[in-house]
Parts: C-alpha cells; sequence; structure tokens
C-alpha cells in the first residue's frame, strides 16, 4: 500500500500521466477512469510504451516544468518563509504535487486543442474532402462492429488484380487519419476503399461526409464499444448512418449477423457464408492452410483463400460481388482470392522452433469474432488446443452474458486447456465452462506477460494456441 502511494512520487510519475493521456487518445473521460483505478503509477506501461509524439511529448516537457516549479516554490517558502506554518506549508505543497499535475496537465492539454490541433486539424480534413469530392475513383466505405479491417484488406487485395485500387494502412479509420492518407493519393487510383470507425453517434456520418463512398459495406453489429454506446440500437443507428447516406446506392449487409440483418432495407444486398444472391456456396472447408469453397450460379467457380475460418467466405463473397460489378473477370477475381492471406494479429497462424503452432488473433475483441475463432479453433481435431485470453472490454451492460457465452462456447467446442488472465471478467468465462460441464483444464495466470512465458513450458510440438485479444493497458 505504502509503495502504491509512493509511486506517485516516483520520476516515472510524469511520464505515466502523459502515457495515460496518450493511450486514452486524449480522451478526459477515458483518462480520469483510468487514473481513478491505478494503484501503482510504476506499472502503467505494461503491455505498449509511450510514444514520443510532437502533443505527448510537449504534454512531457510541461509536466516536467510544473514538478519544477512546484519544487521550486516549495523552497522559496522554507529559505524566505517567517511564519511558523512554513514547514507544514511547503511539505502539503510537495505532497499534493503529483494530483495537481494529474489534473492541472489537462489545462495546457485544452489549449493545445483549441489553438492548434483543431485548427490544424480543419483545414487538414477540409483539404481531404475538397480532394476526394473531385477524385474519379470509386469509394467504398466499410462500418460495422467488427470485421472492419479484414473487409478493406480483402476488398483491397482483390481489387487490386484488375484495378488501382488502394486503402489506409493500419486503422486509419478517423477523420484525421484518412485525412493524411488522403494527402499521399496521386489522383490516378481507381478505387479508394475506407474503413469507417465509430466510437460514439453521429461518427459515421462525420466519416461519409469526409470520404463520399459510392458503395458501402456492413460487416455487423454486436457488443464492441457498447460502454460507449450504452444500447445496441444507439450502435445499430451509428453504423447505418452509411446506409442513410448511400440512399439508392449498394450496401451489402452481413446475414450472419442477427443485429445488421434487423436493421437491413429493402434493396440491400445480404450476404453470408453460404452465398449472395444468386450465387451459392458449397463444398467448403478451412483447416491451417486456408479455406476452400466452390461458388455455383452462373457457372462454377472454385476459389482457395489463404484466410483461416469459414466465416471469412461471406467477405470473400462481397470482394467478388463488387469485383464483378467492377469490371474484373472470374480469372482476376479467383487470383485476387488465392492472394488474401491472414493479416496482422487475426487469427494469424505461427509456428516456432518446438513445432508449437499460434493463432494469433490478438486484434480480436469483439463477441462475433470470439465465437468465429473457437469455432475454427474446435475444428482442428487432431491437436490438442490452448485458448488464451483475458476476456473483451468494455461489454458495457451485457459484460458477463458475451462471457458466459464464451465459456459455454469453448466447452461445446471441446477445447483441451483454456488458459484466463485474471481480471474483472475472466471469471464468467469460468462459469460459462462450468454451466456447459467443461471436461478440460482451467488454467489462471495474473497478468498476459507471465501467460506467454509459461506457454513454452506447457506446450509440446504439434499443440495449437489460440490468443484471444489483448487488454490495453487502461484495462488492466
Amino acid at each position: 500500500m505504502i509503495r502504491n502511494w509512493l509511486s506517485r512520487y516516483s520520476f516515472r510519475y510524469p511520464r505515466a500521466i502523459v502515457y495515460m493521456l496518450q493511450a486514452s487518445e486524449y480522451n478526459l473521460r477515458d483518462y480520469f477512469a483510468w487514473y481513478h483505478n491505478v494503484k501503482n503509477f510504476a506499472n502503467v506501461e505494461q503491455r505498449k510504451q509511450f510514444v514520443k509524439t510532437a502533443k505527448g511529448t510537449l504534454l512531457l516537457v510541461i509536466a516536467w516544468i510544473f514538478i519544477f516549479f512546484i519544487v521550486c516554490f516549495s523552497s522559496l517558502i522554507l529559505w524566505f518563509g517567517t511564519f511558523p506554518l512554513k514547514y507544514i506549508l511547503a511539505a502539503i505543497t510537495l505532497l499534493v504535487a503529483p494530483y495537481l499535475l494529474a489534473y492541472g496537465i489537462t489545462v495546457p492539454l485544452f489549449v493545445i486543442r483549441i489553438f492548434i490541433q483543431l485548427p490544424v486539424e480543419y483545414f487538414l480534413i477540409k483539404q481531404a474532402r475538397r480532394r476526394l469530392k473531385n477524385h474519379k475513383a470509386v469509394k467504398i466505405g466499410v462500418a460495422g462492429s467488427f470485421g472492419k479491417t479484414t473487409m478493406r484488406e480483402i476488398l483491397r487485395t482483390v481489387l487490386a488484380e484488375g484495378k488501382n485500387a488502394v486503402a489506409p494502412p493500419h486503422s486509419y479509420n478517423t477523420p484525421l487519419g484518412i485525412s493524411q492518407f488522403v494527402k499521399k493519393l496521386s489522383g490516378r487510383e481507381e478505387v479508394l476503399i475506407f474503413e469507417l470507425g465509430e466510437y460514439y453517434p453521429g461518427d459515421v456520418r462525420k466519416l461519409c461526409n469526409l470520404v463520399q463512398p459510392d458503395i458501402g459495406v456492413i460487416t455487423g453489429i454486436n457488443e464492441a464499444h457498447l460502454q460507449k454506446f450504452k444500447e445496441l440500437g444507439r450502435t445499430a443507428k451509428t453504423i447505418y448512418e452509411l446506409a442513410d447516406y448511400l440512399q439508392g446506392k449498394p450496401i451489402y449487409v452481413n446475414g450472419e449477423s442477427e443485429i445488421a440483418l434487423e436493421n437491413a432495407r429493402p434493396g440491400h444486398t445480404i450476404y453470408s457464408r453460404k452465398g449472395i444472391e444468386n450465387w451459392k456456396v458449397k463444398n467448403e472447408k478451412s483447416d491451417l492452410n486456408g479455406t476452400l469453397f466452390t461458388l455455383t450460379g452462373n457457372g462454377e467457380l472454385s476459389l482457395k483463400s489463404g484466410l483461416l475460418g469459414l466465416h471469412q467466405i461471406g467477405p470473400l463473397l462481397v470482394a467478388f460481388h463488387i469485383s464483378s460489378a467492377l469490371g474484373l473477370s472470374h480469372e482476376q477475381i479467383k487470383k485476387g482470392i488465392e492472394k488474401t492471406r491472414p493479416f496482422e494479429h487475426r487469427l494469424e497462424p505461427k509456428i516456432d522452433g518446438t513445432g508449437v503452432i499460434t493463432l494469433d488473433d490478438t486484434y480480436n475483441g469483439n463477441p462475433d469474432g470470439v465465437k468465429a475463432a473457437v469455432e475454427f479453433l474446435g475444428s482442428l481435431k487432431a491437436h490438442r488446443r490452448f485458448y488464451v485470453t483475458p476476456g473483451l472490454v468494455e461489454m458495457g451492460s451485457h459484460t458477463e452474458k458475451v462471457h458466459r457465452d464464451i465459456g459455454r462456447n469453448l466447452a461445446r467446442a471441446c477445447i483441451e486447456k483454456v488458459v484466463l488472465i485474471k481480471n474483472s471478467v475472466t471469471h464468467y468465462i469460468e462459469q460459462g465452462l462450468k454451466e456447459e460441464k467443461y471436461g478440460g483444464e482451467i488454467l489462471w495466470f495474473d497478468n498476459a506477460l507471465v501467460a506467454f512465458a509459461a506457454l513454452p513450458y506447457l506446450t509440446v510440438k504439434g499443440d495449437i494456441v489460440l490468443l484471444q485479444n489483448d487488454w490495453p493497458d487502461q484495462y488492466q
């Protein structure tokens, strides 16, 4: 307890404060919620570290200047003070300094945001909107609670076989991130694919006004970010802002997402692993080598993808359908689908020197993605299987139900080893496992780093380890 309290007076404290702001994306509500939950400020940088951006570095310099002036003020009180309580006043000043810093750092942050960041962002976004309005490329917008990045990359890979198709890298799905990407466009692109991020109502509408899409894809709706949206109805309404913008233009909706399907409108194209419009899927199979299926409709087409899991068939069909509409031949589409591979940290297979296979799904933090991953892991029968997770974040009022369902699905899939990281949600997974009379072994670890260090001693050649989700530091 004393050590935790004293961590506020360590040399790492100013950096910890600025890191917490940075990791919270400078959202003060999230920052203060995290700050009030921290016990030891020496341990806030676990999964990631402070990044020396211009804003972060400036705030860190301001934090140290603040500390310098507090120390100087206390010293002046001691050296020149003539009143009897000078020692008490100096001590109180030093004692409250960490708390003053934690709250006071928001003042320069506010000044930076109002007088520097917002004007720059306004200019960049306005410029990007004008460039996109004049750009002749077909623009595709992808919205949804999950699967946006995978859909974006599938579309980009397949369309690139016949078109100059590009998309922002990484998770550039905010107005500023997209605007920075647009600055680099040559103007010769034929297809632009944008992932539309959503955290609050109105986000998708703002992004639509920026990118002005011609085609939309709604990948699904679930509890992801429910803590911010509060209600699934608000989530659905926000994501369907894409359909509101595109009235009368092509919209693809994931038919395997119950809430997305409920909100679909006449004229929307429904896709699933079973097919799209008059094209139907048969002979589907997925293993560690990829996914195979046959598409029948106007002819027959055998397709192969490096992506893992039958749930990937639906997004591949969207790429097939859009590519066909934009003039690609079946042969070009087939080659494009063959080039699709697991994306970084999204059911990405790796094999180490000992022959242990790891399925890295640490960027998958939504219930539908977890269900698909467990389904795929359960289909790999000739291996001993480990499932490692700290659970999911931002599930709001559905936290208990979501995690109990994960436990039940793991039990039904007969996963031999379930590795749980101790936190506020994983005991619900354990409850779900027990409710379904799980017959395997549950292994508990205090944190993910300890679990990762132990796995080499728990696994042997041929074992499969699925790493599901990775909690950011503010959720530890």
